[in-house]
């Protein structure tokens, strides 16, 4: 628990720390929080970065658990992991569809909900998916190996760019980051990965072995 108030904690930080230069202007949102960041597309921000963390993150941990299967613990991790990563890109796309919020490149007022399957800005899908991906190895590994905790600013990282580039607000990558975490406890503290109980046996021993 431990691990994951630190992933929650880093965040916030982080977030608190973008509002600061604008923190006299007022906010909407359901938290008073929202408001458009100074756009940036550019160096760290630029979008090509923020897809290459994405998606580097999802075939890395999918890759991983293909090759090292569920007969170790690193394994069975990164098929937790592939767990959370598929649960919560489809409940984030149902929070889409069901609250419908415009995004910053769509209005610039924070207050406009079910407007449209369109409008998908709560949560953020990305920040979920890397949250969802990085929580079961910290909740595993973060108090024995604490350099572990450094994944923790993968979605802290994707936050802030997704607000810079404006294609989120301010609650919707903490909402993402609620539902990643969550989610990915839940895939932790399961008795056993669910998508490998749905798989053909060979998928718990892995690639690596059957090369051996």
């Amino acid at each position: 628990m431990r691990a994951l108030r630190f992933t929650l904690l880093l965040l916030v930080i982080v977030l608190c720390t973008t509002l600061l230069p604008e923190n006299a202007r007022a906010g909407g949102g359901p938290l008073g929080i929202d408001h458009t960041l100074h756009f940036d597309n550019t160096g760290i921000w630029r979008r090509s970065n923020q897809q290459v963390l994405l998606y580097g993150t999802v075939l890395s941990v999918a890759g991983g658990a293909l090759w090292l299967g569920d007969d170790n613990q690193l394994g069975d991790t990164l098929w937790r992991s592939v767990d959370s990563i598929v649960v919560t890109s489809v409940s984030a796309q149902a929070l889409k569809w069901t609250f419908q919020r415009k995004r910053p490149t769509q209005s610039r007022s924070p207050n406009q909900w079910f407007q449209g399957f369109h409008a998908q800005s709560f949560p953020s899908g990305e920040v979920s998916t890397i949250t969802a991906a990085v929580t079961p190895i910290i909740a595993t590994y973060g108090d024995e190996h604490p350099a572990v905790y450094a994944l923790a600013l993968l979605p802290a990282y994707d936050a802030v760019a997704r607000m810079k580039n404006h294609a989120h607000w301010q609650t919707d990558v903490l909402a993402g980051a609620a539902l990643g975490v969550g989610v990915g406890l839940w895939a932790e503290h399961r008795k056993s990965p669910w998508i490998v109980g749905l798989l053909p046996g060979g998928f718990q021993v892995g690639f690596q072995k059957k090369w051996d």
